[in-house]
């Protein structure tokens, strides 16, 4: 700040006072300055010693001026740690690089790393300080206390040169443990409580979305249901209190419509805020009970016929039963590889919504001709279909597993895949008719189909995407 007093406009107001000052001193030097000049003017070498005064003070003023243009005050401007304009970052070629990092091109990665510090003054400091060295930008940073120590979550943006085990050792040095870190994408830039609550509002408008969810919520992990255990039955099921364990990368908790939910995470322990946010989802979906989506779409199939694909649930068993027994021997067990007589016994299971989603096709009667499911299997994900004799070779199982497809794609899975007799020839047509890369293995007359999501076509549908009013009508034609 400067001392000198200013008024109303900014200007500075001179004391009368000062302005003496300076015309004393000035008169002063003249005086000196004569009186210097007489002395040695009148002398024997006077005016010799007058040139060489006048050469030493040029010389004197240029090697001043030389050195202070060598040795400035100000740092260098790339030591000062201050970050490239924001245009750079962003687009990456025009960012500076750093030859060190191996980022001389200016390119940038995108970084998720946690690491346990001290729970004391100047921890995470001395950790930012550290990471500032490196030319690591912090794009945000979540705490998550333990009892002794604090977990620090990041999201860095760092050079591409900057490999993850140079950046742990970095952490290391300035008093990080247990650091772990993987590449990050642009979806890890919304914060936290934005995506927390973005993951509540789909799991309150659909139950099936739970899984999705936690994963969503916890990264890789892997997540089971175990249902309900009978009286005297699995004591797994009835050994979880209601506020849930906590073991170190396992979390159990209870389900809403009863039994276990299992949440194993290997590579990364989980903290006491992450078992708060599960619990938190569990709830909320506990206190909102059963529910189902109400959107449907009227599609017209290519003989004319008029049919409506849904969401289905635990209320459409026994319309599901129904289907059973119109279908044929064959048909049961093309879907499910084992005695037909145990059919009706996997409906329970495959209805829930909290292992998965299922549609369902319906005829303007109100029969149900047609299921088609996406079942959450650890990892995985598997699709399913059943049409009954009398609707097949119409079209509907492809389009119930182009609309599974395109809600495992909307939920983020890599791939899906399809369990099925290498003699089932319809579908192995469905699943080929998805224009997407397939692996195919068979076991014992046995066929997996794995179709690879991530190179899905960009205009996949989508059907419940979109905005419209429950019980929304929609025609499409084949």
């Amino acid at each position: 700040m400067s001392d000198v007093p200013r008024g109303k406009h900014g200007r500075s107001t001179h004391h009368w006072r000062r302005d003496l000052v300076e015309l004393a001193a000035l008169f002063t030097a003249v005086a000196v300055a004569d009186a210097a000049a007489n002395l040695v003017g009148h002398g024997p070498d006077g005016p010799e010693l007058l040139v060489v005064s006048a050469v030493v003070l040029i010389a004197t003023a240029a090697f001043h001026t030389w050195w202070a243009r060598r040795h400035g005050h100000a740092p260098p401007a790339d030591d000062t740690g201050a970050r490239p304009p924001s245009d750079g970052w962003q687009a990456g070629p025009s960012a500076p690089g750093d030859g060190a990092d191996g980022a001389a091109d200016g390119e940038y990665a995108l970084w998720r790393m946690r690491t346990t510090v001290k729970d004391q003054p100047g921890s995470l400091a001395a950790l930012c300080t550290a990471l500032a060295g490196r030319r690591v930008d912090i794009l945000s940073l979540q705490t998550h206390p333990l009892a002794a120590g604090t977990v620090d979550e990041f999201l860095l943006r760092a050079p591409a040169g900057l490999a993850g085990s140079e950046l742990t050792r970095t952490v290391s040095l300035a008093g990080g443990a247990d650091t772990w870190i993987e590449r990050a994408d642009a979806h890890d830039l919304v914060d936290a409580p934005t995506r927390v609550l973005g993951l509540a509002a789909r799991t309150a408008l659909d139950p099936a979305e739970l899984p999705l969810a936690l994963r969503q919520l916890l990264g890789r992990c892997t997540i089971r249901s175990l249902p309900a255990a009978p009286a005297g039955g699995d004591r797994e099921a009835r050994a979880v209190p209601a506020d849930g364990i906590l073991e170190d990368t396992v979390m159990r908790l209870r389900a809403p419509e009863g039994g276990v939910i299992t949440v194993e995470r290997p590579y990364l322990p989980f903290t006491p805020t992450e078992f708060a946010r599960v619990r938190a989802l569990v709830e909320l979906d506990a206190r909102l009970g059963p529910r189902v989506p109400r959107d449907r779409d009227v599609l017209t199939l290519p003989e004319g016929g008029a049919i409506t694909v849904r969401r289905a649930g635990p209320d459409d068993v026994e319309a599901a039963r129904a289907m059973h027994e119109r279908c044929s021997t064959r048909t049961l067990a093309m879907r499910y590889h084992g005695p037909v007589g145990d059919a009706d016994r996997y409906l329970d299971h495959l209805l829930s919504p909290r292992f998965g989603r299922t549609l369902a096709v319906q005829t303007a009667s109100g029969r149900v001709v047609g299921l088609g499911h996406l079942l959450w299997d650890g990892d995985e994900t598997e699709v399913a279909l059943l049409v009954e004799d009398a609707w097949q070779r119409r079209g509907i199982g492809g389009e119930l597993l182009r609309r599974l497809v395109a809600m495992a794609t909307e939920a983020g899975c890599e791939s899906v895949y399809a369990v099925t007799q290498a003699s089932n020839t319809g579908m192995v047509a469905a699943m080929r008719g998805l224009g997407l890369p397939l692996d195919y293995q068979i076991e014992e007359g046995t066929l997996v189909v794995t179709a690879r999501l991530r190179e899905a076509p960009a205009d996949s549908p989508l059907p419940y995407d979109e905005a419209r009013e429950p019980y929304g009508e929609r025609v499409a034609r084949d």
